[in-house]
């Protein structure tokens, strides 16, 4: 950022991309100011409001389905993920805002109880505005699992999108216009992170924040000093425990996906390899050879499977844990350096295998955010159990077993928000998403994702006094 401009710069070449204006505080809050007028009519809640929004929300989706091919490579060039998970990003997105514009009103419809009164019911009521701080890495499905059940339900959304993949931002916006949504119910803020604070500050009545725990413990205490709602998504150190009784190929194909989805650059991205003793050999063998497999390059081409990382700082920072690993005892099985790409000066690091990995290490420790998977061999499954949980994260862990009672036991016993057996962690719109411990709190997705955004009223009908109760 310079003289109150943004540039953004293709991570596959270093080249800039684009300058924007940064906003000022006065249109910032005319953003929100707008917002929370819009709000007024698009909070109906009768029968036909509800149809309304849901039939924005499938012409949203045919939009998105309609510029795939443009959207995906605005993703890929600003933070360079292949193509082709570019392109499923933005499919993921019309498939999620489609699910919520047919199930949304069900899930907030009212519920009747039956109590004393003669009648009684609880209803849903969106709370108004709700800021969303989101990051780079998923740039429209961060921003879109989000906005695709607070719409619904009736509130409006001001948008502040990582500063690295403003046009994807400003995209969002642009499409939400394109489906003929109303003037002001969906904004994007052009900044970086310095306009957050206004936004927290704004007549928001409410914010939601995806990215890293110290960002986040910030957003928190701010928010909630002024009591407001918010939903925090940080970062996670997933587990990837692999059993003895694993099938290993399934395990290793699993792997190399979980590991190495958008250059590693996934808060579910599968971080720490923990295998039993039995397994580890077999494992570990095609672990690397279908990591050697892979087809790192340019990422506009359909046939390279990894990208760059997103900026320098994100390249330097890789460099600097497998520098620490391996000084500190660590062994490289593959991978562990930079590479080049012509003349271009691409963020570009070579998929990684580390192992004899021991707690002192950052990679044990830190939230890998990029392409290398740290391995430590357990001696049984309870073991691993015990180094899954030795943890500050708690989002996402998968766990490899044919056993599935086993499966059951061990999934109850891992401290996280999302257990996954025999497949890498995903989100999906049908289920909760969110963390434990500094992973965050709140949920994402699903009823239960729609419901951190609402009042929930409780109402009660008598016909006469009731004075037989005698405390609050």
């Amino acid at each position: 950022m310079m003289n109150n401009k943004i540039k953004t710069v293709n991570p596959a070449t270093g080249h800039v991309i684009n300058e924007y204006d940064m906003m000022t505080e006065e249109q910032i809050l005319a953003a929100v100011k707008k917002a929370k007028e819009a709000f007024g009519e698009w909070k109906n809640n009768e029968k036909g409001g509800q149809n309304k929004r849901a039939d924005f929300l499938h012409n949203f989706a045919s939009q998105l389905r309609k510029n795939k091919e443009k959207l995906a490579r605005v993703a890929t060039s600003e933070m360079g993920k292949a193509i082709k998970e570019s392109r499923s990003e933005v499919e993921k997105c019309a498939m999620t805002m489609d699910y919520y514009a047919d199930n949304g009103s069900i899930f907030v419809g009212d519920e009747l109880i039956n109590t004393n009164a003669r009648k009684s019911f609880i209803t849903f009521e969106p709370l108004g505005v709700i800021g969303s701080i989101m990051p780079w890495n998923f740039p429209y499905w961060q921003a879109l699992r989000f906005a695709a059940p607070s719409l619904m339900v009736g509130n409006t959304v001001v948008l502040k999108p990582a500063s690295a993949t403003m046009q994807c931002g400003i995209e969002i916006e642009n499409t939400f216009r394109e489906a003929g949504l109303p003037d002001g119910v969906f904004q994007t803020l052009v900044g970086d992170s310095s306009i957050a604070n206004t936004l927290i500050d704004s007549n928001v009545s409410a914010v939601t924040f995806t990215g890293s725990v110290s960002a986040g413990a910030k957003v928190a205490q701010r928010t909630t000093s002024q009591i407001k709602k918010c939903v925090l998504e940080l970062g996670g150190s997933d587990p990837f425990i692999v059993c003895e009784d694993a099938d290993i190929e399934k395990a290793s194909s699993g792997a190399v996906k979980g590991r190495f989805i958008n250059c590693g650059q996934s808060c579910i991205a599968s971080k720490r390899f923990i295998v039993t003793k039995k397994a580890a050999n077999e494992f570990i063998e095609q672990f690397i050879q279908k990591t050697e497999k892979l087809v790192v390059g340019d990422p506009l081409i359909d046939s390279t499977d990894m990208g760059p990382l997103v900026n320098e700082s994100a390249v330097n920072n890789i460099e600097s844990l497998v520098q620490d690993a391996v000084k500190n005892g660590a062994k490289v099985l593959t991978g562990g350096e930079r590479l080049t790409h012509g003349s271009d000066k691409g963020y570009f690091y070579k998929p990684t295998i580390l192992e004899n990995i021991s707690p002192k290490m950052r990679v044990a420790r830190e939230e890998v955010f990029g392409p290398v998977a740290p391995i430590t061999i357990a001696e049984d499954e309870m073991e691993a159990i015990k180094i899954a949980n030795d943890s500050e994260y708690g989002l996402g862990a998968s766990v490899w077993t044919a056993d599935l009672d086993k499966a059951d036991k061990l999934s109850r016993t891992i401290e996280a928000g999302v257990v996954t057996v025999n497949n890498t962690v995903a989100s999906d719109p049908r289920i909760p998403f969110g963390g434990v411990k500094k992973s965050g709190f709140g949920r994402e997705l699903s009823r239960y994702g729609m419901l951190e955004f609402v009042n929930i009223k409780s109402v009660r009908f008598y016909d006469q006094l009731d004075s037989h109760h005698h405390v609050e």
